[in-house]
Parts: C-alpha cells; structure tokens; sequence
C-alpha cells in the first residue's frame, strides 16, 4: 500500500466526513474542529505509515496552505455579514480592532518575556501570532449566513465574525515589527509609515474598489452574459477571493484585509440576493474542506511529539491568553458600548485562535531567527490552538444557545 494512496483515502473520508457531521453535531457540545482534532490524534498514533506532519520541514508547504484557508474563510465571513458599515452599527469591532488587539499584543508579549524569558523579538512575535482571532475555527460562534434583514445578527456573532474578519491583517505590520527586532534592523518611521499606514490602507481601498466593481458586474451589468447573479456558479467567489488577494499583494497591501472588504462590499452591492448565498455557501464548503484536513495534521503533530519542547512556562502564557488576557482586555474595551453584560462576556471569552495563528508562525519563521528554537515556538503555538479548540469547542454550544434564550427573552420586553 502506498502512502499517497492512503492519504487519497484518509482525505476523502475527512471531506465526506465534513459534510456529515456538521448536522450530527448541531445543538451538541461537541464542536467540528474538536472532532477533527481528535481524529488526527488517533490516526497519526496507529501505525499505517502516514508521513510526518512536521511544520519545520514543512514549513513552506504550511504556510501556503493555511494562507489559502484563511483568505477562503475571510471572503466567508464578509458575505455572511448582514449589518451594513458603519461607525455606530460596528462600533464593537472597532474597539475590540483598535484597543483590544494591541492590548492583547502586549499582554502575551509580556508574559513570554516575563514566564519563558524569550528574547524581545520572539515575544513580540508570539502576541503577534496569537493576538488574531480566528474566522476558520469559529463557526459556532460567527454569523451564519446572507438573509434579507440588516438586523439579523445578533451583537456577539456579528462582533466575532467582523473582528476575525479584520485582525487577521491587521496583526501582519506586528509581525514585521518582530521580523525586524530580530533582524536588527528596526526603522520605526518607514514602519509606521508602510507597514502601518500604507499597506492597511491599501488594503481597504483596494478591496472596496474590487468589491464595489465586482457587485456592479454581478448584479447590474447591462449584458446577460456578464450579470453572473442570473446563474448558479458558486465558484465565482474563489474569484473574487484570488483576484483581490493577489492585485492587493502586488501593490505591497495587506491582502488579507483586502478580501475581507472585498465580500463585504459584494454583498453590499444587492444585501439580499439570493447570489450571496451561492457565494457564501461554496466558499463554506472550500473552508470546510481545508479546516479537515489542517486539523487533521494539526492532531497529527500532537500525536508525533510536536509538544515536546512546550515547558510550563510556554503553556501558561498560551493558559493566560484564553483564561486571562483576552477575557480581560476584551471585557474593558467594551466598557459603555453596545453589547449588554451578558453579550460583552461572550465576546471576550470566544476569542478563539486557529489556522491564522499557523500561517503567521510559518511565515515569520522564515524570514528571520528569533533566537528560540522553532520546536519551542510551534509547541506554545500548537498547544494555545488545541487548547481553545478544546475549551472553546466545548463551550460554544451551550453559551451561545444560553445567550440566544436571554435575547429570545428580551425581545418581547424592548
């Protein structure tokens, strides 16, 4: 038996698999990601002679494969999102965007300094790798998908959903700040004005203008041949998520933000045609897919020993992220803002961290040392990720289903 013919085989019945237990699992505590998770443990631990998931030797392979996933799942999120933009409507976001994440940035980056005692550079690194939240991994706690009404998001999904939308950009100008730290070649100024400014704004611009054109084209192009909403084909949205991706790069912007804005502004165009849940429902099976299969190897790596090299102090700061620093910083930047207690409690304990947290540490690592064995940055890493999809696979079900029953409840009284 060869070992392409038996990965052909597991990964077939992973993707069948990711079609069957989303339903399965529905109202359980028990989320996809847990099961899948579990699943990679117990394969990689049997001896069938499946390769070694190392990201080390891997690493370029990784980081292209959960940069795939993470920009499928961004143009996800933005078309599943029925609240228009705006200051007021996003409030939340901004704040969990603009105070939340460098607070959270600089609380991981403290403790990895202060428990490891790693250098500046990989601590600086770690709270940018693990700061984003996840639009993969999150399903159960992100908006579901297109429907007519603008007001069909209820607060916490719509804030969890935007802001994973957004942070996974918006973490790459600290990643740079760590890769030069660690290079030695720090400019501040040409920093803030590139890595910051330019390339966030970018970015934005770039993928409203895309978004903007592509609406235009889908929904109210003059020939029939070119208004695709007339058709079915769901696969135009991994167009649309190439096409913005790959022009914002080559203009030096973040690309990341660019798809994000991209879907936005597509569903914007026409918010309640029925193309955006063609769009939004193909995207979701891609993602569904991917998430199988990245889990799976992640599974794996525990399996092999990838957590070899954690020590106690590494797994408390990934414990003091989950437990701590997120709840926290997210439960103060929400002070007098829109959500309630309850709401602005679910917020800031779901900040779960994935897929994007992987691309970033394969990216950085290849572009500069950062005086820690990469054995060590993958076991935090790993152990953070597998420890919110546990704790927050677990826990997502219930409080969600809790906080829907509060709101449910409140609705008659406003």
């Amino acid at each position: 038996m060869s070992t392409l013919d038996l990965v052909l085989a597991l990964g077939g019945a992973a993707a069948l698999l990711a079609a069957i237990l989303p339903e399965f699992l529905a109202r359980r505590a028990l989320s996809l990601p847990l099961v899948y998770l579990l699943a990679g443990v117990l394969l990689f631990t049997l001896p069938i002679g499946l390769p070694d998931p190392d990201p080390i030797a891997h690493r370029a392979a990784l980081e292209h494969i959960t940069e795939l996933c993470v920009v499928i799942s961004l143009m996800g999120a933005g078309l599943a999102i029925n609240r228009r933009t705006g200051p007021r409507g996003w409030s939340t976001t901004w704040r969990l965007l603009a105070l939340g994440m460098p607070l959270t940035v600089a609380g991981v980056a403290a403790a990895a300094l202060a428990l490891p005692g790693w250098p500046i550079a990989a601590a600086l690194l770690l709270g940018a790798v693990l700061a984003p939240t996840d639009p993969v991994l999150a399903s159960d706690v992100h908006v579901g998908e297109p429907v007519d009404a603008q007001n069909a998001d209820d607060e916490v999904r719509f804030a969890l959903t935007s802001e994973a939308g957004l942070n996974d950009g918006l973490a790459f100008p600290i990643v740079y700040a760590a890769i030069a730290v660690a290079a030695g070649s720090v400019a501040w100024g040409e920093w803030a004005l590139v890595d910051v400014l330019y390339r966030t704004a970018a970015g934005a611009v770039l993928g409203l203008l895309i978004g903007r054109l592509l609406g235009r084209l889908f929904f109210r192009a003059r020939s029939d041949g070119l208004r695709l909403s007339e058709r079915r084909d769901g696969f135009v949205a991994l167009a649309c998520t190439f096409l913005a991706y790959g022009v914002t790069e080559l203009a030096h912007g973040y690309g990341f933000v660019a798809v994000f804005v991209t879907a936005c502004a597509i569903r914007s165009a026409e918010h309640g045609h029925g193309y955006n849940n063609v769009l939004h429902g193909f995207v979701e099976q891609i993602e569904r897919l991917l998430t199988a299969w990245l889990l799976l190897l992640l599974g794996g790596f525990v399996a092999t020993g990838g957590l070899a090299a954690l020590t106690w102090r590494g797994a408390a700061v990934g414990l003091l992220l989950l437990l701590v620093i997120r709840p926290l910083t997210g439960w103060l930047v929400q002070w007098r803002g829109r959500a309630g207690p309850r709401e602005r409690l679910a917020i800031s304990f779901f900040g779960i961290r994935g897929i994007g947290s992987l691309f970033y540490l394969a990216y950085a690592l290849g572009e500069a040392d950062f005086g820690v064995p990469a054995q060590e940055l993958w076991a935090v890493t790993g152990f953070t990720v597998l420890a919110s999809v546990m704790l927050h696979g677990v826990t997502a079900t219930p409080a969600m289903n809790h906080v829907d029953a509060l709101r449910d409840r409140m609705t008659p009284r406003r």
